[in-house]
């Protein structure tokens, strides 16, 4: 499922317009990365938590030339589902 079928899928399930159900995805979305980008964690009961977690600088290799190269430690964003997400895709 892509972003316009999402927006199809609320707007048919709630009776708004496409428009609406388009405006109200997009600034979920946007609320949701500008908390995670300012380090807050954002938990949705029952779907999952979206949090920016740190990964340490690590050694990796060159896939062409199979040189050792140091990857560099970042800050990445991360989702775990909620209990009743993973039961539900369990069943």
């Amino acid at each position: 499922m892509n972003k316009g079928e999402l927006v199809n899928a609320i707007a048919e399930n709630t009776g708004a317009t496409k428009k609406e159900a388009d405006a109200i995805l997009s600034a979920s979305i946007e609320t949701i990365v500008d908390a995670v980008s300012s380090n807050e964690k954002v938990t949705l009961v029952g779907f999952g938590s979206f949090e920016a977690r740190d990964r340490k600088a690590r050694e990796g290799r060159n896939p062409k030339t199979g040189e050792k190269m140091n990857i560099p430690a970042t800050r990445i964003p991360a989702f775990s589902a909620g209990k009743d997400f993973k039961e539900k895709v369990k069943d």
